[in-house]
Formats: structure tokens, C-alpha cells, sequence
């Protein structure tokens, strides 16, 4: 039996910021998992994702939940270090 372990594990994303795109998209880890793969493939994909988790961050400062910003601004990092291609201004 396949296990939601195994589907995240055959992303090109990691668990974070599978939740990231969970939390920003309201679905299912598992959901958000396959989204977030077909999304990746996708022209300009990489920076969907990235701007998706910005919004995610900047909801958690409009609610002051400075820790979830700070958890998510790391998932940011990560992301944008592992795609660059996500970054702003990348073609």
C-alpha cells in the first residue's frame, strides 16, 4: 500500500513545504502533495510556489503568529535555495 510518505517522497518538494502549500490552498497534505508536483512542472511553477508561501507568510504576520512567519520564511529559504529558478526576476 502506497503511504502519503511515499507520494511526498516522490515530489520535487519537501514535507514543509508540502504543508506550506497545504495551509495556503486549504486541502490535504496528500492533496497538496500531487498539486504541488503537477504545479512544479508547470511554466513559472516554481514561482506559484514561492509566491504561495510568501502569502502564507504574510497571513501569519497580519494574524501576529510571528513563530508560524518564522517557520515558514525558513521553508522560503530552503525552497528558494533548492529552485533557484523560483526566485523573482529568474527566467
Amino acid at each position: 500500500m502506497i503511504t502519503l510518505d511515499d507520494i511526498e517522497d516522490m515530489t520535487c518538494l519537501t514535507r514543509e513545504e508540502i504543508s506550506a502549500l497545504a495551509e495556503h490552498e486549504h486541502l490535504p497534505e496528500l492533496n497538496a502533495s500531487l498539486m504541488g508536483d503537477y504545479i512544479m512542472h508547470l511554466r513559472k511553477g516554481p514561482q506559484t510556489v514561492q509566491q504561495m508561501i510568501c502569502e502564507d507568510i504574510r497571513d501569519a504576520l497580519h494574524r501576529d503568529d510571528l513563530p508560524h512567519a518564522r517557520d515558514l520564511y525558513r521553508v522560503l529559504h530552503h525552497f528558494l535555495e533548492t529552485h533557484p529558478e523560483a526566485a523573482r526576476g529568474a527566467s
